[in-house]
């Protein structure tokens, strides 16, 4: 299995648990006298074994990451780390451009004025040289995953 299609597979799982967590909250509790619709134990079983399965899946997915090369210099882990502090940096500029770019309309010369303390274009530079590297990252990543075999649990 490669390592984008165990990727894949994670979010499934993580789907389907969370979709069998709410049937089993659903049949948990029924007026007296009544019948769930579905068997909370067959449920509880069903929760359990994709929690198993998910398991399986995080531990192999986190060795791949960690034993394979990325670019002769980091590994799939560090790629993805960077990936991440890329991407709260760029979010973070962002916010910083939104609130200083907020214009306020006066109405009367007695009105407080605002004015930017940063240099908004510059600031929009940088967020969009971030957002650029990000998705070069992302994508050297991407081609990576659909190439990578994932390794099995030991």
């Amino acid at each position: 299995m490669r390592l984008a299609e165990a990727l894949i597979l994670r979010a499934d799982v993580q789907k389907r648990y969370n979709q069998v967590k709410a049937r089993l909250s659903a049949n948990a509790k029924v007026q007296e006298g009544e019948q769930p619709p579905e068997k909370p134990e067959e449920l509880l079983y069903e929760l359990e074994q994709l929690l198993m399965q998910q398991g399986s899946l995080i531990r192999r997915i986190n060795r791949t990451n960690c034993m394979v090369t990325f670019d002769g210099k980091r590994t799939i882990a560090d790629a993805l780390a960077d990936r991440d502090i890329l991407a709260q940096h760029r979010n973070a500029l962002s916010e910083l451009i939104q609130t200083a770019s907020v214009r306020q309309d006066r109405f009367t010369r007695t009105e407080i004025r605002y004015v930017s303390t940063v240099d908004i274009a510059a600031l929009q530079r940088q967020a969009d040289q971030l957002a650029k590297e990000y998705r070069e990252l992302d994508i050297r990543l991407q081609e990576l995953n659909w190439s990578t075999d994932l390794l099995e649990e030991t």
